[in-house]
């Protein structure tokens, strides 16, 4: 389970450091930081898939997303004695990801591209990269450590040689060396993060409009992971019933639409979401189905999965719910968290309060000053350790 989270340069998170639990829930009024954290959070998980330089630059480029006000704030200026006004910069432009957990720690640092890199322009450059041990980052636990080019173990690791020993020493600055690097012998640890990573699940926007593929029967296939677009939904609730939890299925579906019941048509190998509602002589078709009922049967198939990932991050499932559907949603979202580290973004009242009275429920309430997102209540004795390492 990841214990901490840090973000530093992006966007509004200037310096940023979470602490995180089982169930997580991320408040805050709009524009507080609630997206750009969830945007954080997917680039730490490009950076396992070799996509997060380019994920940068589909954002606008490295200078489009980087904390956009002065590098440091002083006290004079969030008293009001002064205005905010630039000053000369006194460390290299960074924009760093982080987080720390059982077993392990990873972080990563990205900046400017070398001055003769001018082919792709908006192409960051990866600077650092460290996989460590422990909670808070330290030389002496450093397992694995990316020096611009340069990729090594580290010296306290190898007791039979007093030099480093290299993983490589040309490792390109737009790869990442969770992707890049398979070394199972002399760097076990980084195959374990890169996995751990890989496995996140990340869940927003669903489409349910009139012409979502979710509308219409799909080839079925065996599917214990939804997709993040949820395409394959028949097949994923197929596989629930099958070979996951279908009493916890019928269970969930009764308690958002008592006494409706979710079956899955098959018709020449083609699978088709179908609702047996009290009442009716038949049963509705997913074409039928108004968008907030395909879209809590979507959240189901997501969070009922038969293999619950280590993290798994939901941004604004209230979105097209019905108020009255909030709190079975929360009902099904503190039963996935008995299995998974569940990362909530809300802003919604009934959600937030339902979720609230979850005694497990580690509320993250953002809030704006001076441009800066931070977390309400935060203070030196109550924020997490954390230390970057230096370039």
């Amino acid at each position: 389970m990841i214990h901490t989270l840090a973000v530093s340069g992006y966007r509004s998170l200037r310096e940023l450091v979470l602490p995180l639990g089982q169930l997580n829930l991320v408040t805050g009024a709009n524009g507080t930081g609630k997206s750009s954290l969830y945007r954080a959070l997917r680039l730490l998980g490009d950076a396992a898939l070799n996509t997060v330089v380019s994920a940068l630059a589909h954002e606008g480029g490295l200078h489009s997303t980087l904390w956009a006000g002065p590098e440091t704030i002083a006290k004079s200026v969030r008293r009001g004695e002064h205005p905010v006004e630039g000053t000369p910069r006194q460390n290299a432009v960074s924009l760093k990801l982080g987080f720390s957990g059982d077993p392990y720690g990873y972080c990563i640092d990205l900046g400017y591209p070398p001055p003769g890199q001018l082919a792709f322009p908006l192409d960051p450059a990866i600077k650092r990269e460290c996989i460590w041990h422990g909670g808070v980052y330290r030389r002496a636990a450093v397992l694995v450590d990316r020096n611009n080019r340069l990729v090594q173990t580290a010296p306290a690791k190898i007791a039979k040689h007093e030099e480093p020993e290299y993983l490589t020493k040309e490792l390109s600055s737009t790869d990442s060396m969770l992707a890049t690097i398979a070394d199972p012998q002399r760097a076990p640890e980084m195959l374990a993060v890169r996995e751990a990573i890989r496995g996140w699940r990340f869940y927003e926007g669903f489409r349910t409009d009139t012409a979502s593929p979710v509308r219409v029967p799909q080839v079925g296939t065996f599917t214990p992971v939804l997709n993040n677009d949820g395409t394959d939904l028949p097949a994923a609730l197929e596989t629930i019933r099958l070979f996951g939890a279908r009493e916890e299925l019928d269970r969930t579906i009764d308690d958002a639409f008592p006494g409706s019941r979710v079956v899955v048509d098959q018709q020449a190998g083609r699978f088709e979401v179908q609702l047996r509602q009290h009442g009716l002589l038949r049963p509705l078709a997913a074409a039928e189905l108004s968008d907030g009922t395909l879209r809590y049967l979507l959240w189901t198939a997501a969070l009922l999965t038969p293999r619950p990932p280590e993290l798994m991050v939901l941004n604004e499932p209230e979105t097209s719910l019905h108020p009255d559907l909030l709190p079975a949603l929360a009902r099904l979202i503190a039963h996935a968290a008995e299995r998974t580290q569940l990362i909530v973004v809300s802003h919604s009242p009934r959600l937030i309060e339902a979720l609230g009275q979850n005694p497990r429920c580690n509320r993250l309430h953002l809030e704006k000053s001076f441009g800066e997102t931070v977390l309400a209540g935060a203070t030196l004795f109550n924020t997490p350790k954390w230390e970057w390492p230096k370039r």
